[in-house]
């Protein structure tokens, strides 16, 4: 049996970024990896879904340009180059990450399955091995609910669709949460006919209630959005499937027809598959590895991070969870993983970017004023039309700390960076409205936001 100074189950970017600091460490290293090096992210998450989105949304940019009175047609639109590009993507960002880890000394890579037997120990298909020091990125795969009818058919979820060479003719996606939202976003604007179903009664419930409605205002627009509806039963049928829809208030059924099913309900984690408890990890009800403010396990020298553990299921949120990670397995001094400076994007159509407390959660715990402004507020924003875009922000009323923002509307993802480096630095508000904004760029809109505190 072999035994390494360091353990990484996982080669996304979360295992990886720690893996490359264990070798510039100068540690013996063992990685572990069942399926493509890149994990979530380089697969089958933001690289393949925003290589798609952004076609998606020129589509709509050239659409939506009679308001401005350009009268442009769009004559053609290529799905399969726009699929093949997205699968180029994909390859080129795999193939570097092999490249880097033949070229890296010190590192044995396990393309195969494994799954602890005891503690610090793992069991792969070419042998046993054991680490002093484990760290688990194990990630995360699709929720499948318990719908009638759902194991007879081949439905799609976000690694499924990626397959799709040619574009279907209508769509139903169960689930409104971001996985949902962005791929209703790029079917419609292909020319696909979309119906999303989602149980609770507002899109991307963990917005703010205002952005969430807003979203399904503007999306209701080009797509069937069903909100407050369950799905009963989906089953095969001419050209497709049939799917058997429940109102949740009045308990009423209906049925639709749609050439594929997205199941886009959410993700659980891959613990269960590696068997932590065998090394004495603890997992939540959910299977969630559970770890503190420090990313340490229940068990001594074993982390876990990244999607495995279920807190801010983001890239940028799990390469920072590897920083901190490898520093306090590391040092003696350790630091904490501040998640609520987590932000986040939905690329639908409009953006939405946020970063902290809903309005309702701030109030629990804070005394808040509360801010909204309109990008038509804005000279920028008035010159794009944009007249239901905004933004808005929760502000502790004694110290003035950004506790909440929360945008809907062009380059959302762009704009709230401002505010996440204040709030990640603890500066308050006055850092961010007392500094000089360039006029009349779209960034007077977090400033006017701001001023507009009551």
């Amino acid at each position: 049996m072999k035994t390494y100074d360091i353990i990484v189950v996982g080669a996304g970017d979360v295992g990886l970024g720690i893996t490359f600091k264990a070798l510039a460490a100068g540690f013996r290293v063992a990685l572990i990896e069942k399926g493509n090096v890149g994990g979530t992210c380089i697969n089958v998450g933001c690289v393949p879904s925003k290589t798609l989105i952004y076609p998606a949304d020129r589509i709509m940019e050239i659409r939506e340009a009679a308001k401005l009175g350009i009268h442009a047609e769009i004559t053609r639109i290529d799905f399969g180059m726009i699929m093949q590009r997205m699968k180029d993507a994909v390859t080129g960002g795999r193939n570097s990450i092999r490249d880097a880890l033949k070229d890296s000394e010190s590192l044995d890579f396990y393309n195969e399955e494994g799954r602890f037997i005891k503690d610090y120990t793992l069991e792969l298909k070419s042998g046993k091995i054991k680490g002093r020091k484990i760290f688990i990125a194990s990630g995360a795969r699709p929720m499948i609910p318990q719908i009638k009818g759902i194991d007879a058919i081949d439905y799609l979820t976000n690694e499924g669709v990626l397959e799709l060479e040619r574009r279907p003719e209508s769509v139903c996606i169960i689930g409104g949460g971001y996985i949902g939202v962005e791929y209703g976003h790029f079917f419609a604007a292909m020319g696909t006919d979309v119906t999303i179903v989602q149980m609770n009664r507002l899109l991307i419930p963990h917005e703010e209630p205002e952005i969430s409605e807003l979203l399904q205002k503007e999306m209701s627009r080009r797509m069937r959005v069903l909100t407050g509806t369950e799905v009963a039963e989906v089953r095969h049928d001419s050209g497709g499937y049939a799917v058997l829809l429940r109102d949740g208030k009045t308990g009423g059924e209906k049925e639709i027809k749609a050439e594929k099913i997205m199941v886009a309900t959410g993700r659980r984690p891959n613990a269960d598959l590696l068997k932590v408890e065998n090394t004495g990890v603890e997992t939540d009800e959910t299977g969630f590895i559970k770890v503190d403010d420090y990313l340490r396990t229940s068990k001594k020298n074993i982390w876990a991070l990244g999607d495995a553990i279920g807190k801010q299921m983001f890239t940028h949120a799990g390469d920072k969870e590897a920083e901190l990670a490898w520093h306090n397995a590391n040092s003696k001094k350790k630091v904490r993983m501040d998640f609520l400076a987590v932000p986040h994007a939905v690329f639908t159509r409009p953006e939405i970017a946020s970063v902290g407390l809903t309005e309702e959660q701030a109030r629990k715990d804070h005394d808040v004023m509360v801010g909204k402004a309109k990008y038509s507020d804005t000279v920028k924003g008035s010159a794009m039309g944009e007249e239901e875009s905004f933004a808005k922000a929760i502000v502790e009323k004694k110290s003035g700390r950004i506790l909440g923002f929360h945008i809907i509307g062009p380059d959302a993802s762009i704009l709230i960076q401002e505010i996440v480096n204040a709030v990640a630095t603890g500066r308050d508000m006055k850092s961010v409205t007392e500094s000089m904004h360039i006029f009349p760029a779209l960034s007077d809109l977090i400033t006017e936001t701001l001023n507009n505190l009551e």
